[in-house]
């Protein structure tokens, strides 16, 4: 093949690509929401209210008034100008929260220019997921008619990846969704383990890899720790006739060496744990939450003593192949029992959907109902810092909740309304829409 040949061949791919994603889209447009969210007052009445924080209420009702909740508990008066939705006989709880999603960084995986989670290189503090997040991305509907109201939503490559955005699930841009726009950064910890059976490196290259990667780490915060004590240092002497040279990705760490963004650590194998937990002693000023842990039941006692939180799920195969198959389900039940503070954070994208059973496995498996679902509200806003705003349904907070027929847990359960910054979100998705269009084909009528 001649090089002219290979330039119109690439051309052609390049054509090729443009037009499948506008088909794509078109596509994703067709199956997206026709409808728009209510917004106002309302009086949701004769329910069951799971407020989280302050007990059950039953027979309750709940004041919503614009973005905010104003009143809940019972026998409240309803004044004039509410919408009322009778609940009798259907429950209220607090909008779920995944702390550990790639939703709105990614739509179709096969399509790289619908991929916005990763960048070139290992250290990428400066890269803000909030910047790239689509409020039209089809995985948003068919994840908040589901009882998911609010996600992390990180990006996931390199070792320092990028900061994570804690968004609610509607919105026309980035702006209008962001709770928290930087919420923390991710850090991909480097194994001590071989990748697997493929993974031809000695023990020695694997130790030496390892060692490496730390230093690497190590070297970069102590570079902006250096920074951030320069830079403090200069905005507090007013005597300083020039500025030190600026570099973003050091002035993006100043917040994170401050302590006032957490770190993620993304770690799995009980050794890496353990040597997180260490490292972490290091840098006492600095916050950090783990993801992933799934070996976190066999050094749950460590985390716990090192007081770390960890973002869990439970829909996944054992680490090892001689682990009992319970395992992931009882990991976050281990953790609680030992006092780690838990939250649910599948990973995932168009599976974010299924952030409430994740939940409802850790229940049954040993967490217990009531502390699944703080896993799944309080224990994840307290965690980012923003239970001020969600994760209980009380006077004050954001008015993101849900009603449902029964426990959101159970894939049966039919969730009827959901309410996101005080919005009454269509219950439409595409998933919806399709079963829909496709429940009793072909049948025929008189």
């Amino acid at each position: 093949m001649t090089k002219d040949t290979e330039i119109i061949m690439t051309y052609l791919k390049s054509i090729l690509s443009a037009c499948l994603l506008v088909l794509l889209l078109g596509m994703s447009a067709e199956a997206q929401i026709t409808e728009k969210a209510e917004f106002g007052k309302f009086a949701i009445t004769n329910a069951t209210i799971h407020t989280v924080t302050n007990g059950v209420v039953e027979n309750g009702t709940v004041l919503i008034n614009g973005e905010k909740i104003t009143e809940v508990g019972t026998n409240i008066n309803i004044p004039s100008g509410y919408k009322q939705i009778d609940g009798s006989g259907k429950h209220v709880y607090p909008g779920f929260i995944d702390a550990g999603t790639q939703l709105g960084l990614q739509e179709i995986g096969a399509v790289a220019v619908t991929n916005d989670q990763a960048e070139l290189g290992d250290f990428n503090p400066h890269v803000r997921a909030f910047t790239a997040i689509n409020p039209s991305s089809v995985n948003i509907p068919v994840t908040r008619v589901n009882g998911v109201t609010n996600v992390i939503s990180m990006p996931v490559s390199g070792r320092l990846a990028g900061k994570g955005t804690l968004i609610d699930l509607y919105g026309y841009s980035p702006d209008s969704m962001a709770v928290k726009p930087n919420a923390a950064i991710h850090l991909n910890w480097p194994t001590s383990k071989k990748g697997g059976w493929w993974d031809d490196r000695s023990d020695k290259e694997v130790e030496k890899e390892y060692k490496e990667d730390l230093k690497k780490l190590d070297d970069f915060i102590s570079r902006a720790q250096f920074y951030e004590k320069m830079m403090t240092d200069f905005q507090n002497n007013p005597d300083n006739k020039e500025q030190p040279d600026k570099d973003k990705k050091m002035q993006a760490m100043r917040e994170v060496v401050q302590g006032e963004v957490p770190v993620i650590i993304s770690v799995d194998a009980k050794s890496d744990i353990l040597d997180v937990i260490e490292w972490t002693k290091n840098y006492p000023e600095m916050q950090f939450i783990l993801a992933g842990v799934r070996d976190g039941w066999r050094v749950a006692d460590e985390i716990a003593e090192a007081g770390l939180p960890c973002l869990v799920s439970t829909l996944y195969t054992p680490e090892r192949d001689y682990d009992n198959y319970q395992r992931p389900y009882q990991n976050p039940g281990k953790l609680h029992a030992a006092g780690v503070k838990v939250a649910i954070a599948t990973g995932g994208v168009e599976n974010v959907r299924n952030a409430p059973y994740h939940a409802g496995f850790a229940a049954n498996y040993g967490l217990g109902q009531q502390e699944a679902l703080k896993a799944i509200t309080i224990n994840a806003a307290e965690i980012f810092g923003v239970e001020d705003k969600l994760g209980s349904i009380e006077a004050g907070k954001q008015a993101n909740l849900f009603i449902a027929d029964g426990d959101p847990f159970e894939p049966m359960n039919h969730i009827t309304d959901v309410f996101i910054r005080g919005n009454k979100i269509p219950m439409v998705s595409r998933h919806i829409q399709l079963y829909e269009q496709y429940l009793d084909r072909g049948a025929k009528t008189n």
